[in-house]
This record gives C-alpha cells, structure tokens and sequence, in this order.
C-alpha cells in the first residue's frame, strides 16, 4: 500500500498541517498523534522526531485494520518516543 499522492495545482491541499509534505496522503490518523504527542513530548525531543516516528509508525502499522489505527498509531509512536528519551 502506498501513502504516496501527486501534489494539487497549488503545491498544498487544505487542511494539511505545516509538517505534511505535498507529497503525502493527508491521514487523520497520523495528524492526530502529532497533535497529541507534540503536547506531551514538548521540550523533550523536537517536533521533527515527532513527526518522523509517527509517520514511521504508520507506515509500520499498515496492514492493521483502519478503525484500530488512531489508537495504535498513537500508542507505537508514545511508545517509541519514551526509547528516545531515556
């Protein structure tokens, strides 16, 4: 399965956070956990990682069923993050 979608005209879709690439399907389930894990990790890692482990974890998570997402999307990445930190 591919994330993977050409950009719109004006290189942006609506909606999209400022740390989606044009390049990538927009997934509330991904956007969600950011939200959520940029709060709880403020000060401790950057925003950057933050994004990287919840896209990975995603991408990690594809084959699972698509209600069961959000949840486990945000658990792997929380669960990831706390390895970073220590």
């Amino acid at each position: 399965m591919t994330l993977a979608v050409p950009p719109s005209a004006s290189g942006s879709t609506p909606g999209r956070s400022d740390y989606s690439r044009p390049e990538e399907t927009v997934d509330p389930s991904v956007d969600q956990a950011v939200d959520r894990l940029r709060g709880e990790f403020a000060g401790r890692v950057g925003p950057q990682l933050i994004v990287r482990v919840v896209r990975d974890s995603r991408r990690d998570l594809g084959g699972s069923p698509v209600g069961a997402l959000p949840e486990l999307v945000e658990r792997l990445a929380r669960y990831r993050l706390d390895r970073q930190i220590g």
